[in-house]
């Protein structure tokens, strides 16, 4: 039966597709949209799902020597500024509630890559070969990187304890 509503026409079916169902996974159909409803709805869900996952990540960083995030070091090649862009890219799973601290400590020359992080038992590292920094000259690199568990964005401000 179609259900028009205001000159809308309103979906008036949902099957779901059994034969690839798991606990992780479901396809799901549903129809008569508008024309141009079914992306703008499938957009939106699929936004709405994604900031509804938790996962664990770096949520603040302190390196040793660095004023601020605009500060070059002597004998790293990379600025601060692409040292944090490269942790960003640091996936990890925390087991714990509760903020956890990571250490990296390494010397140079060579790639200070994510498998020197130290890190509690509750975290696991997912890429340790992500290249973290490059030390050109023999220089002592130390860094603190705290992980926590969360969903959705969380702004900077609400960040600090």
């Amino acid at each position: 039966m179609r259900v028009r509503w205001r000159g809308l026409e309103l979906p008036n079916r949902v099957n779901e597709d059994t034969k690839f169902s798991t606990p992780d996974y479901g396809k799901f159909e549903v129809e008569p949209f508008e024309r141009g409803f079914g992306t703008t709805i499938g957009n939106s869900l699929r936004r709405v799902l994604l900031s509804s996952l938790e996962g664990a990540s770096v949520t603040a960083i302190k390196i040793k020597g660095a004023e601020h995030e605009f500060t070059s070091m002597p004998g790293v090649m990379e600025d601060v500024t692409d040292i944090v862009l490269n942790v960003k890219n640091l996936i990890v799973k925390c087991d714990s509630d509760e903020p956890k601290t990571m250490r990296l400590a390494a010397s140079g020359p060579g790639e200070v890559t994510a498998d020197l992080i130290e890190a509690d038992t509750a975290i696991t590292i997912l890429n340790k070969d992500l290249v973290i920094a490059t030390l050109t000259e023999a220089v002592d690199f130390e860094m603190e990187l705290r992980v926590q568990r969360g969903r959705g964005y969380v702004p900077a401000s609400e960040q600090y304890e």
